[in-house]
């Protein structure tokens, strides 16, 4: 913060931070009113959650 403070972002640094987080929220909201897509889940996932290679 203190080196935001010093030399601040150019505003197309602000806009393109803030249009990421935006596109972030999207997603995650669409997910939440629609459902995770089915080719997104582990059919076979291992006891405990780890996946071994």
């Amino acid at each position: 913060m203190a080196k935001w403070a010093r030399r601040p972002p150019s505003s197309k640094q602000v806009k393109l931070v803030l249009g990421i987080i935006v596109v972030a929220l999207v997603i995650f909201g669409l997910e939440r009113l629609f459902g995770t897509p089915d080719w997104m889940i582990l059919n076979d996932m291992p006891r405990g959650g780890r996946i071994n290679r």
